[in-house]
């Protein structure tokens, strides 16, 4: 399978799952209580990804919150600070970021995706960001990647590549898996 016929399998099975909705962040929030004060990066939910402001606000209480915004394509993301309830502006692709703010570097990265698999394998939208981002920040320092998706998401045969960064860990609506 292609990475686009894989995308367009995994849109399909997300936006069912989001349509029932019920989904919560309640496991993020439970492995991001034992990281208090590391340097973390959410995101702002756009369409059907699974809402991680929940876990996001949570932490904000005990730590520095980031969120990724996109400074140009081929680009690794930057991560601009965020609190709840600051002032946010559309971004690329429709993202919201925070309007102003301190750059950060994060110590965990949640990251949405489009589809998943057991192994720590991550399908994303394509653009590649993610993973340039990953792979630059593992080579300054330890950084984890936290997959956060809808178990509907995932996917027993993904396609991938030797550029596409592992997962330490995957969150979804119904537990934590560890590859």
């Amino acid at each position: 399978m292609d990475k686009s016929a894989a995308r367009t399998a995994a849109f399909a099975r997300r936006k069912i799952a989001h349509e029932r909705g019920g989904a919560t962040a309640g496991y993020l929030s439970e492995v991001l209580a034992g990281y208090r004060g590391v340097p973390l990066a959410g995101y702002m939910a756009m369409r059907t990804e699974i809402d991680p402001t929940p876990a996001m606000e949570e932490s904000a209480a005990h730590g520095p919150v980031g969120v990724p915004v996109i400074i140009g394509a081929g680009q690794p993301l930057r991560f601009r600070l965020w609190e709840p309830g600051c002032a946010l502006i559309k971004g690329e692709f429709g993202a919201m970021i925070p309007e102003s703010g301190e750059w950060m570097t994060p110590q965990i990265v949640v990251v949405p995706l489009v589809a998943f698999d057991r192994t720590g394998g991550r399908l994303g939208y394509g653009g590649g960001f993610y993973d340039r981002t990953l792979e630059k920040l593992r080579a300054a320092q330890p950084t984890m990647a936290i997959g956060f998706a809808y178990q509907a998401q995932e996917d027993t045969d993904l396609p991938l590549e030797p550029t596409d960064q592992p997962l330490d860990l995957i969150v979804t609506e119904n537990g934590i898996i560890t590859p």
